[in-house]
């Protein structure tokens, strides 16, 4: 994935960068820091991209 790509993110991970950048805009910032600032956001709450599964799959192995 060549940096800057979003085609790996969930189109609600794309609205919600939308909204945080234009958020970010209103405060002052500039398109580069909000847009910055926005994916950061969306990274840090979803780690970043699309997510297989709940993310507790890897448990199921450990029932008996």
């Amino acid at each position: 994935m060549t940096r800057g790509d979003k085609s790996a993110y969930t189109d609600k991970q794309k609205r919600q960068a939308q909204h945080i950048e234009q958020s970010e805009r209103k405060e002052g910032r500039s398109e580069k820091d909000a847009e910055r600032i926005a994916w950061a956001t969306v990274n840090k709450h979803d780690g970043g991209g699309k997510r297989s599964g709940s993310g507790r799959a890897h448990h199921a192995s450990h029932h008996r």
